[in-house]
């Protein structure tokens, strides 16, 4: 099979002929239907969030079942099927009180990939999805079932984009009608907390980004006023728009300290700001605590959007179905996997929301 590799932090992948085992008892191989270009995938390749290379990259997938281990009982060869990184073993504390997105097991694919290169050389797989392949093998867990009539593009999105970004709002901050939201960056993440926001009845909901076309964007995804930040004082704007209170929520979307400092200032007495996305591991946050014990104000994290994919994901596709979640809204374009630095490239420069690779 095929795989784009990360030899070297920094440097284009190199499209290489590689091979996988079979699955294990638990385990299901997956051929790859899409998978959707997300920045944590460019921050892997760079190199911000530390490990080690060789690997194999790519977390945002959708395929078929093309093979099951022994034991599996939730998946059959042929299921279509959307690929999580969120693997969870159902007994552990955070599995057992409804938060399975935290599970703390060990998995075998924690310890031993399952992709070698021709030289024999063990390829890490990325949070034991790896979907820069044709196949992958993952646990049973990580795959949810879903209708064979949504097509492999959209699906793919549901595996992270649109969950962790909807999910921030709708699962971790559990945000209320009427309560004043603020989105920092409306990429692909962030275009589905807005979109979270407007679902939950939330008003104003307030998207900032330095692009005027992102913001644009932004409008059409429920966003009722924006704010280019290189333009205006967006602390002062956001004051404004919600009373001189500040903002009840923020979702910081890039992977940028000064925006979450930003977000916390943006926030008013009681506001949560949600860290969504993901700074360069070796960033510290340097702020007062007196924000937090005066206003009482939370900052928390939001991963993967708090989802527990074999329900919440199938939800999203009755909200897809219902013209009520926008998904087809947030491809920019299409690409084969021997295009994948292309695909990159274009969303490293702001041109994309989400890039695909397709396998078929």
């Amino acid at each position: 099979m095929k795989a784009a590799v990360c030899y070297e932090f920094g440097k284009p992948l190199v499209i290489e002929e590689v091979d996988i085992r079979p699955p294990n008892q638990g385990e299901v191989k997956i051929k790859m239907g899409a998978t959707a270009v997300c920045h944590s995938d460019i921050h892997d390749i760079s190199g911000d969030l530390g490990g080690t290379v060789p690997f194999v990259g790519g977390h945002e997938c959708a395929g078929y079942v093309d093979e099951v281990g022994k034991g599996v009982t939730q998946v059959k060869p042929g299921d279509h099927v959307v690929v999580s990184l969120l693997a969870s073993c159902g007994k552990c504390r955070y599995c057992r009180t409804g938060l399975p997105h935290l599970c703390n097991a060990s998995f075998p694919l924690d310890k031993q990939s399952p992709i070698r290169n021709k030289k024999g050389q063990y390829l890490r797989q990325m949070v034991r999805t790896g979907g820069f392949a044709e196949y992958a093998i993952i646990t049973e867990s990580q795959a949810v079932p879903i209708p064979d009539d949504l097509t492999m593009d959209r699906a793919s999105l549901l595996a992270c984009g649109v969950t962790t970004g909807f999910g921030a709002v709708v699962n971790r901050a559990r945000v209320e009608v009427l309560s004043s939201c603020v989105i920092i960056g409306t990429g692909g993440v962030g275009l589905n907390a807005v979109q979270g926001a407007a679902i939950s009845g939330a008003y104003p909901i307030i998207a900032v980004d330095i692009s005027d076309k992102k913001l644009k964007a932004a409008k059409t995804f429920g966003a009722t006023h924006t704010i280019n930040s290189t333009k205006k004082d967006a602390i002062k704007e956001v004051q404004a728009l919600t009373g001189g209170f500040g903002a009840d929520y923020v979702f910081v979307t890039v992977g940028n300290v000064a925006m979450i400092q930003q977000g916390f200032m943006m926030s008013g007495p009681r506001g949560m700001t949600v860290i969504v996305g993901l700074p360069k591991i070796t960033d510290m946050l340097n702020i007062s605590p007196f924000g937090f014990i005066k206003d009482e104000r939370v900052i928390t994290g939001g991963y993967m959007g708090s989802t527990r994919i074999q329900t919440d994901i199938p939800r999203m596709i009755d909200l897809y179905k219902a013209g009520i979640l926008k998904l087809d809204e947030l491809i920019t374009g299409h690409y084969s996997l021997d295009q994948i630095n292309q695909a990159i490239d274009s969303v490293v420069k702001g041109e994309a929301l989400r890039n695909i690779i397709m396998f078929e």
